[in-house]
């Protein structure tokens, strides 16, 4: 949100791109990015942050040193041949054991700890994909402190929660950078590595809690209450927000996704966005406010503030609809227990969608976001061009 002028390091005119979670809806940013490559190959995005999957995306193109339609180019790479297996282990014998545990653990009510699940699946294989893709050397990230180097870069923020304290933790490295303290959220300098990315993408329950300095975290969207606000902190004054929750209708809204009782993949969908995609949306809307208020202050009285250019992008097709029409080529142990939460008995698949890593589901998400990109090239041209 507009920030005082005379705040350290908030200072200039750059540009940011904030992008947002949802699981294996993520590769919907990528085909954003794809349009943005096109119209401007060696386009300078001097300030990136991620939450969530974003962070995935965010990590990749602060840490690729190539020129910015290479970079794009290899991220459509990963996610169009990114498979679930590459993500956590599906086998049916690693699925029944995560499960049997938690169950042991349920029933047993807290007695059974030997073996403590620490989530339903294991992301190991992820861990693994991102130390390759990112060039990781012993976990870090040396891309980064290269692109900071050379000027392509001035900052980068993954945003994490932290399940210890239960504050939003985002994780800065960068130059010229005023951290900063807020109730709940707070920033902090370090040499981002594939831990801090396998955190902020770790989704409750699902994926397990990842281990930083000794404190548990898991999904930066859990406590971020103020997703644009790192860019803004970092001195971003325009913004391209790219979030992967579709705006519906007022029809589309009033219109129930399912019939009978609700079933659990319907009441996690709903929850799952309400926690990381809700907040994205009333964020914006309250930096916009903020903007036309600035506009009408008198001069004297907004001198202390300034505007920051805000443009949101967001698919225009429901992607947990769309993920329905590939719940049939997930592997059979996960599709069992996806089908055992109800994924078949709803019309909006939110809770499919965050987990549906599958090459044919990515490649349609890519392809919806460089169209939907394509068609409102205008009013991006007019915030990348913009001085």
């Amino acid at each position: 949100m507009p920030t005082m002028n005379s705040t350290p390091g908030n200072s200039g005119g750059e540009l940011a791109i904030v992008l947002s979670g949802g699981g294996a809806r993520a590769a919907y940013q990528v085909g954003l990015l794809r349009c943005l490559a096109r119209h401007w190959p060696d386009l300078r995005l001097p300030i990136i942050t991620g939450v969530s999957a974003g962070a995935i995306n965010a990590a990749y193109l602060a840490a690729c040193t190539e020129r910015f339609t290479q970079k794009v180019d290899g991220l459509s790479e990963l996610w169009r041949s990114l498979t679930l297996e590459q993500v956590f282990r599906t086998d049916s014998l690693s699925l029944l054991r995560n499960g049997l545990r938690l169950g042991s653990m349920l029933l047993s009510g807290g007695a059974v700890t030997r073996q403590r699940p620490h989530s339903l699946v294991d992301t190991a294989p992820l861990r693994s994909v991102l130390e390759r893709v990112l060039n990781s050397e012993q976990g870090r990230l040396p891309g980064i402190a290269e692109n900071l180097k050379r000027g392509d870069l001035k900052a980068v923020a993954i945003t994490t929660s932290s399940y210890s304290t239960g504050q939003s933790i985002t994780w800065v490295q960068g130059r010229g950078i005023a951290l900063w303290d807020r109730a709940h959220r707070r920033a902090a300098m370090r040499d981002l590595e594939v831990s801090h990315i396998m955190a902020s993408a770790a989704l409750p329950i699902f994926f397990p809690a990842i281990q930083i300095e000794g404190r548990w975290y898991g999904d930066g969207g859990i406590r971020l209450t103020a997703p644009l606000s790192p860019a803004v902190h970092m001195g971003a004054n325009r913004i391209l927000a790219i979030s992967t929750r579709y705006g519906r209708s007022n029809e589309e809204a009033d219109r129930p996704s399912f019939s009978g009782y609700p079933p659990l993949a319907q009441v996690i969908g709903t929850m799952y966005n309400a926690v990381f995609l809700d907040l994205f949306e009333a964020d914006a809307l309250h930096m916009q406010r903020l903007n036309k208020l600035i506009e009408i202050l008198p001069e004297g009285r907004s001198r202390l503030l300034r505007q920051v250019k805000l443009l949101a992008l967001h698919p225009s097709r429901d992607l947990g609809e769309l993920a329905n029409e590939f719940e049939v080529a997930l592997p059979g142990g996960f599709r069992f227990l996806m089908r055992g939460l109800g994924t078949r008995e709803t019309r909006s698949n939110d809770a499919l969608s965050l987990l549906l890593f599958h090459p044919e589901y990515s490649s349609r998400l890519i392809e919806l976001g460089e169209a939907d990109a394509e068609a409102q090239i205008d009013d991006i041209r007019a915030l990348v061009e913009s001085e």
